[in-house]
Order: structure tokens, then C-alpha cells, then sequence
């Protein structure tokens, strides 16, 4: 256990940035899955409009407050673009 004090405030920091970066991405993996099973069960393109809209505002939030890198929010962004394109074509 260190003794610094300096270091054990970085340590309690670094927890706690930790945990509200596991919330972040849980919370966008979580909006996601509900946004693809919406496209296997439902017919509805508003309900898929308003899920996409939902983890496009999440991902963007993530990527502001520095959780995601900008390219990998926009590599999420278009594979669930691209999803929905697929699911309306077929």
C-alpha cells in the first residue's frame, strides 16, 4: 500500500473515474442490444428511430466527456446506421 498521500488520492481518483466509465459503456452496450432486438422484432420505423437516436445522444456523450475516442464512437455510430439500412431494405 503506498504511503504518499498524493498517491493514494490519484488511486481513489482513478477508481472513480473508472466506475463512471464502466456506467458509460455498460449503459451504451445495454441501449445498444435494445436497439438491435427492436430490429428483429418490431416493424415500426419510429420505435427504431428513437433507440438509434438514444445510443447515437449516449455515444456522444461518452466521446464529450473523453470515455470513447471520437473514431471509435463513429465506427459504433455507423454499424448501427448500417444495421437499420439492412433491416428496412430486407
Amino acid at each position: 500500500m503506498p504511503k504518499n498521500l498524493s498517491v493514494l488520492k490519484k488511486t481513489r481518483v482513478s477508481l472513480r473515474n473508472r466506475a463512471t466509465n464502466k456506467m458509460y459503456r455498460s449503459a451504451i452496450k445495454t441501449l445498444t442490444k435494445k436497439y438491435i432486438l427492436s430490429l428483429e422484432q418490431s416493424q415500426d420505423i419510429s420505435i427504431y428511430t428513437s433507440n438509434l437516436s438514444a445510443v447515437y445522444q449516449k455515444i456522444d456523450k461518452a466521446v464529450k466527456k473523453g470515455i470513447l475516442h471520437k473514431n471509435t464512437a463513429s465506427r459504433k455510430k455507423a454499424l448501427l446506421a448500417s444495421l437499420i439500412k439492412k433491416n428496412i431494405v430486407s
